[in-house]
């Protein structure tokens, strides 16, 4: 059986952010998971690469300025109808009902625990596997 591939988009206006949550999730997650990251800055960036890769989940920094993940991830989700998955790293656990109203798919709290974040990315990226 191999691998299955997964393209993971990063957001966070902050590099030192977006490197840690590229090593809580690592490249294999889960047996069976191999991820490789796309990374994006800002909000025109992230869309773009949206529209231009096949994405298989978004993991978006809420905390990131001026535009943060939980605006993106709703902005995504009203704007497409074959949205990808979503996951935001909140401040604060509870900060979690901005989330749902966001349509988030998961969430996570900063700062990433590896084992967590690794569980969380793996599952969602199992549920919203492609048929």
């Amino acid at each position: 059986m191999s691998d299955r591939r997964c393209t993971v988009l990063l957001y966070s206006d902050d590099p030192q952010v977006r490197d840690r949550m590229r090593l809580a999730v690592g490249t294999r997650p889960a047996p069976g998971l191999l991820v490789e990251f796309v990374d994006a800055s800002d909000y025109d960036e992230c869309i773009r690469l949206v529209d231009d890769y096949e994405i298989d989940l978004l993991l978006l920094d809420g905390e990131a300025h001026p535009g943060g993940g939980l605006g993106i991830a709703r902005q995504i989700k009203d704007d497409r109808a074959d949205a990808p998955p979503t996951c935001v790293v909140l401040a604060r656990a509870a900060d979690r009902w901005l989330a749902a109203y966001a349509e988030v798919d998961a969430t996570l709290v900063h700062p990433l625990d590896p084992v967590a974040t690794g569980t969380t990315v793996a599952e969602v990226l199992r549920t919203h596997a492609p048929t």
